[in-house]
């Protein structure tokens, strides 16, 4: 399974939306160089606010670019960015990969995934009666996650618009994504 990086997006400050860049860089253990989300630690407001000493499992978030597509049809204007990623692709079932995952970006940098963001209502705020486009529930009734994953940086490397997303599965038995 490959596909391709269509955009890459990194912030400084806290704010919901990630301005498009010409490259970011990830640095191992870190994220993105830069980031107001990179560290060892969380960094996400909410997940500081129970315990800062968590480890840092949300270092880079990647969407899948399909997603803008799907809700473009259902009445949004999402662009790449705007959901706050720091990564967005094209070709690959980022949602359907388990826990582990290694995600190939470019020449050298490598991303490990560790579970699927968890959206929360800022995501309303950006654009009213979005959450419930992004969280749902399926025809079994269990919820389904739309806004992406989450992951950790293992390898560092330069990552820009049209390289290569290269997907390394775990060995079996895989862990299905869960929220992180």
């Amino acid at each position: 399974m490959s596909g391709t990086v269509t955009v890459v997006s990194s912030n400084g400050t806290y704010a919901f939306t990630k301005p498009n860049k010409d490259s970011v860089t990830l640095l191992a253990g870190l994220g993105v160089e830069g980031d107001v989300h990179a560290g060892v630690t969380v960094k996400h407001r909410s997940r500081v606010a129970q315990d800062p000493t968590q480890p840092n499992l949300r270092q880079v978030h990647l969407i899948h670019e399909e997603l803008f597509e799907e809700l473009r049809e259902a009445g949004y204007e999402v662009a790449p960015g705007d959901l706050g990623e720091n990564v967005t692709t094209r070709g690959i079932d980022l949602l359907g990969i388990p826990v582990g995952t290694l995600l190939h970006l470019g020449d050298e940098a490598v991303v490990e995934v560790t579970g699927l963001r968890n959206p929360c209502l800022q995501i309303d705020n950006f654009q009213d009666g979005l959450l419930k486009q992004v969280v749902g529930r399926d025809a079994a009734g269990n919820i389904v996650r739309k806004a992406g994953i989450m992951g950790i940086v293992t390898s560092g490397g330069t990552v820009r618009p049209g390289d290569p997303v290269k997907v390394e599965l775990p060995a079996e038995p895989h862990r299905p994504l869960d929220r992180v």
